[in-house]
């Protein structure tokens, strides 16, 4: 097999999923996007969708649990 310099190219294609959020946790996105509008300053008010995955990304990162888990299984 022939050695090449480069390894496998991660797959980074956004992955596009649906969700059903129940309408407590949809209002309290949408104030966040405002919230976080306001303190921005930004004139056009964000998209409240935008805001899932760079939340469910801090989430994983902060729980040491996860990233334990997630090494012992990589470590297999």
């Amino acid at each position: 097999m022939t050695k090449l310099r480069l390894s496998a190219i991660p797959d980074d294609k956004p992955v596009k999923i649906t969700v059903e959020l129940p309408a407590a946790v949809h209002r309290d996105l949408v104030a966040y996007a405002e919230i976080l509008t306001r303190a921005s300053g930004e004139a056009a008010p964000l998209d409240p969708a935008k805001l899932i995955a760079p939340m469910l990304q801090r989430f994983m990162t902060g729980d040491k649990g996860f990233r334990k888990a997630k090494q012992t299984r990589l470590d297999r």
